[in-house]
C-alpha cells in the first residue's frame, strides 16, 4: 500500500510517500514559506541528490497540490497518477483526551480536532488545513489522523494532573498531555525488537532529544510519564524553549517588566533554552564547537542541557522501580556523541556502562552502545515518525 504522510505546519508541509509493503520511502521533501513570494519545494531525487523548485504559494492547498504535482511529474516523480496513492496519513499535534489512538478522518473527527485549537493554536489549525487540502484535491482517498498526544493517554492521573484547583482540569482540560508520542511509541517498539526483548515487563526510558526534546517512561510498552506537559514548553531545556521553570519567576518578570502574555510566550518558546543561556545558537553542533573553544556561557548551556536529561532519566527509573533500557533518538540523541556519554556517565550507579569508543564513532544508526557488563542496555534508535504514521494508516484503511 502506498501511503502519503503529511506533516503540516503553519507555513510548511513536510511529506513522505511510503510503500508499507516494504517500508520503503519512495519520495520525501517539503514545501516551505507558504504564503510568501519566495516559497519553495525541496525534495530528494531517486539518486539521493536534493533539488529545489521555487513556488509562489498562497495557501496549504497550493502546497499540497505542488507536492502531488512533483510526485506525478514525468521526470522527477515516482508515480504516474494520484490514483496510486491508497491513503493519506496526517500528523496531528493535539488530541487532548479525545483520542488515545489513530483514527480515520471523518467530519466528526475534524470537529473534535478543531475543539482542541485552544490547546494547540499554532499546530492543530495547520493540521486541519492539510486534511482539508487533501479532501479538496483527492476527495475519495481515505485519510487517517495520528496524534502526538495519543501514546501518552495511558499515563495515570497522578502523572498527568497538575496541583492546580481541580476545576481547571474539569472545566478547561488543563493537565499534562505530552508530545512526541509517535516517536516515543516507534522507538520503544523498535528498541525492544532490535534488542530481542519483550515489551511486557520491560522498563524503558526513551530520550527524544533535539531542538525540541522530551523523555518518556515506558513500562510494559506503555507511557506512564513524560516530560512535556499541557504544551511542549514543559520539561527539558531545549533549543529555544525554557523547559521546567518556577511559574513564580514568570509572574515576577511580567510584573517587573510589564510583559504581556504574548511577550512571555515569545520569551519562553523562542528566546530561552540553549540559545537564551549561551546567546550563541540553539544548534548543539555550534554549542559544542564553542565549548571546545573555551566559551564559558556555551559550557554552562551544555551542562544545563545534559543535567536535565540525567535528572529525568533518574527520576523515571525511580518511578518505574528500575530500568532495563535507555533509548537515544532525535537529532541530538542520534548524532551528538558527547551528550550521550555525558548523560550516561553519572548513571553508572544504576549499572549503566557504555562502550565509549563505539559511542564516539556512532551517528544515526541503530546501535547498542552499552557494554556486555552493563546492567542497563543503552541503544541508539533513529526515529521514524512517518513510518509509524504510515503503518497506522495502513492498519486502519485495510479494515475499510
Amino acid at each position: 500500500m502506498k501511503i502519503l504522510v503529511l506533516n503540516c505546519g503553519s507555513s510548511s508541509v513536510k511529506y513522505k510517500l511510503i510503500d508499507t509493503d516494504t517500508d520503503r520511502t519512495m519520495a520525501e521533501g517539503g514545501v516551505e514559506k507558504i504564503g510568501l513570494n519566495d516559497g519553495f519545494l525541496k525534495f530528494k531525487r531517486a539518486d539521493g541528490s536534493k533539488a529545489i523548485t521555487e513556488l509562489g504559494l498562497t495557501d496549504h492547498q497550493g502546497a499540497v497540490q505542488a507536492i502531488l504535482n512533483n510526485l506525478t511529474d514525468p521526470k522527477e516523480g515516482c508515480i504516474k497518477s494520484y490514483d496510486e496513492i491508497d491513503a493519506v496519513g496526517h500528523r496531528v499535534v493535539h488530541g487532548a483526551e479525545k483520542f488515545n489512538t489513530s483514527v480515520l478522518i471523518t467530519d466528526e473527527v475534524i470537529q473534535q480536532v478543531k475543539d482542541c485549537y485552544d490547546l494547540a493554536p499554532l499546530h492543530n489549525p495547520a493540521n486541519i488545513t492539510g486534511i482539508e487540502a487533501i479532501s479538496a484535491l483527492m476527495p475519495n482517498v481515505p485519510q487517517v489522523g495520528v496524534f502526538d498526544t495519543a501514546f501518552h493517554q495511558t499515563m495515570p492521573a497522578k502523572s498527568f494532573m497538575y496541583a492546580l484547583p481541580y476545576k481547571f482540569y474539569k472545566e478547561d482540560g488543563v493537565r499534562r498531555y505530552g508530545f512526541h508520542g509517535t516517536s516515543h511509541r516507534y522507538v520503544s517498539q523498535r528498541a525492544a525488537e532490535f534488542l530481542g526483548l519483550d515489551l511486557k515487563g520491560l522498563k524503558m526510558v526513551t530520550c527524544h532529544i533535539g531542538n525540541g526534546g522530551s523523555i518518556t517512561a515506558v513500562k510494559d510498552g506503555k507511557s506512564i510519564d513524560t516530560s512535556m506537559g499541557l504544551t511542549p514548553t514543559e520539561g527539558l531545556m531545549m533549543g529555544t524553549r525554557v523547559g521546567d521553570v518556577d511559574p513564580g519567576a514568570l509572574t515576577f518578570l511580567m510584573l517587573k517588566h510589564g510583559y504581556s502574555v504574548e511577550d512571555l510566550q515569545k520569551i519562553i518558546n523562542k528566546e530561552s533554552g540553549v540559545a537564551g543561556v549561551s546567546e550563541i545558537s540553539s544548534d548543539m553542533r555550534e554549542i559544542e564547537a564553542a565549548v571546545k573553544a573555551g566559551d564559558e556561557r556555551a559550557t554552562l548551556a551544555l551542562d544545563m542541557y545534559e543535567q536535565r536529561i540525567i535528572k529525568y532519566v533518574g527520576a523515571y527509573a525511580a518511578e518505574m522501580g528500575g530500568l532495563d533500557v535507555i533509548v537515544f533518538t532525535g537529532g541530538v540523541g542520534e548524532n551528538q556523541t558527547g551528550v550521550r556519554e555525558n548523560v550516561c556517565a553519572p548513571l553508572a550507579f544504576m549499572g549503566v556502562e557504555i562502550d565509549k569508543e563505539l559511542n564516539a564513532r556512532t551517528r544515526g544508526t541503530e546501535t547498542e552502545i552499552s557494554t556486555p557488563a552493563s546492567r542497563v542496555r543503552v541503544v541508539i534508535i533513529p526515529t521514524d515518525e512517518e513510518l509509524m504514521i504510515a503503518r497506522d494508516t495502513q492498519e486502519i484503511v485495510s479494515k475499510l
